[in-house]
């Protein structure tokens, strides 16, 4: 699988809860501007939405799931199979509490046992005598052992608590195992039937997964790589995700300043909705002090610091400074929730400049080329026991970084904000930008906008008098 290209940074400046500097008061409210702008803008805005309501990422086109079944023995009254999980996404992973798998058995199949996994429920098993199944469930759902389980329960790529890591970030991180053992089942390649109607929680809704299909017998090497050996028989089985399954608003937004321009553009007032400001926490709260408030609930239920946004993540892009052949960024992400930390988080941002970046200092980098030709997507995630832990909100719950670009003097301008990214997606969920008319300006620039506003008024005043007149 070929690198994809993905992109966008956000913005740096705080570095910790206490900073009073730019990126410290980016959480104001926007400023007021002409409500004509943002209006027409809104037909756009929805007609873009409608485009990505299908299970499609135009930054990661052939990101999908794919869980590959092998059978590797029959038995008496079935096979034993290893189900291995890929995830070939280049940029979204599946966190704690980790991945759920399920299906539907096309005829009366029982799961004698598992290694390396676990069905959530054993059903009803009382018909057996002696042996009993491990799941008699016509729609077991199975979920991935904790890591720690004797070594006679784990399998290769198993018990990691349901975790899978992004192939764009790690590929040997990016796989899960479990191996089953089936039973009243078919025995040979032409008895057996395909389970059907396969879901996929990572860990919340998202994923779409299609029919299992028939494919080529996947091939292995023996350990002193000298001999082949192959699987009885292999289908596959592929999920893809979906923004607008996985949840009815975003879950991180983003922010602008500039060095050529005091005011910091915030993130859109409730950008990531506003349900949650009934149960936010004050930063200066008491409730803070006690003991389990950082405690994650069992249903994933977030406890927000209170915002004009409300969004668990946010992201910051500040354009920093400008030199003759180069120009400099800083991004911060600032994590909102008390419960959750962000482990092997993932930045991607889309700029045209992207195509030439000469360093990032803080962070990892990967240029991402989904189609080759166009090189102005990157992704960005943290060092190895640095800051590839994202804490949890507070004084610590933030990472950021600088980048040095080189410029493109054919392209590169500091005018109409072509300087800030125009996609932004953090752990695969793209986030909320702010307005293009609220985006810091150069101060020339600004003072045109205005002298050009008040003439169109003037002019259409004028014309207003003369069809009266008339």
């Amino acid at each position: 699988r070929s690198g994809r290209d993905m992109g966008r940074a956000e913005k740096p400046a705080c570095a910790n809860a206490h900073d009073t500097g730019p990126l410290a008061q980016a959480d104001v409210r926007p400023r007021c501007r002409p409500a004509e702008v943002r209006f027409a803008a809104y037909p756009l805005l929805v007609a873009l939405a409608f485009l990505h309501a299908d299970a499609y990422d135009p930054l990661d086109p052939n990101g999908n799931i794919t869980m590959k079944w092998d059978v590797m023995s029959w038995t008496p009254d079935g096979y034993v199979a290893v189900v291995t999980m890929n995830n070939f996404q280049m940029y979204r992973q599946i966190m704690s509490p980790g991945w759920t798998l399920g299906w539907t058995w096309a005829k009366k199949e029982v799961i004698w046992s598992m290694v390396g996994a676990q069905a959530t429920e054993q059903g009803d098993c009382s018909k057996f005598k002696g042996n009993i199944p491990h799941c008699c469930k016509k729609t077991p759902a199975v979920v991935d052992l904790l890591s720690g389980v004797p070594y006679n329960q784990q399998i290769q790529n198993c018990c990691k608590g349901g975790v899978i890591g992004s192939w764009g970030q790690d590929p040997a991180a990016s796989v899960s195992s479990f191996q089953v053992s089936v039973g009243q089942a078919g025995t040979t390649n032409r008895t057996v039937k395909l389970p059907k109607n396969f879901t996929l929680l990572g860990p919340g809704p998202g994923y779409t997964c299609g029919p299992a299909k028939i494919v080529p017998s996947t091939t292995f090497l023996t350990p002193d790589r000298r001999r082949k050996t192959q699987a009885l028989m292999t289908w596959n089985v592929t999920c893809t995700w979906s923004h607008f399954l996985a949840a009815k608003n975003p879950t991180c937004c983003v922010s602008f300043s500039s060095f050529y321009n005091n005011t910091i553009t915030p993130c859109p007032t409730c950008a990531c909705g506003c349900d949650a400001k009934r149960n936010c926490i004050k930063s200066d709260s008491n409730r803070l002090s006690m003991a389990g408030i950082n405690t994650p609930r069992k249903d994933g239920t977030p406890l927000l610091q209170c915002t004009h946004h409300m969004c668990p993540i946010r992201v910051h892009w500040h354009v920093k400074l400008n030199y003759k052949e180069y120009w400099r960024v800083k991004i911060a992400i600032t994590n909102f929730n008390y419960r959750k930390n962000y482990t092997r988080w993932t930045l991607v941002a889309q700029h045209p400049n992207l195509n030439n970046v000469t360093q990032v200092f803080s962070f990892d980098y990967k240029p991402l080329v989904p189609y080759q030709s166009i090189n102005d997507t990157g992704m960005f995630y943290g060092i190895k026991f640095y800051n590839d832990l994202l804490m949890e909100a507070g004084p610590f719950g933030n990472v950021q970084s600088e980048m040095l670009l080189h410029k493109d003097q054919d392209t590169f301008t500091l005018k109409q904000g072509w300087a800030f990214p125009r996609r932004v997606y953090f752990n695969g969920d793209e986030c909320t930008l702010p307005p293009p008319d609220m985006y810091p300006f150069l101060p020339n620039a600004a003072r045109v906008g205005v002298r050009l506003t008040f003439e169109c008024f003037v002019a259409a005043a004028a014309l207003v008098m003369l069809l009266v007149i008339l």
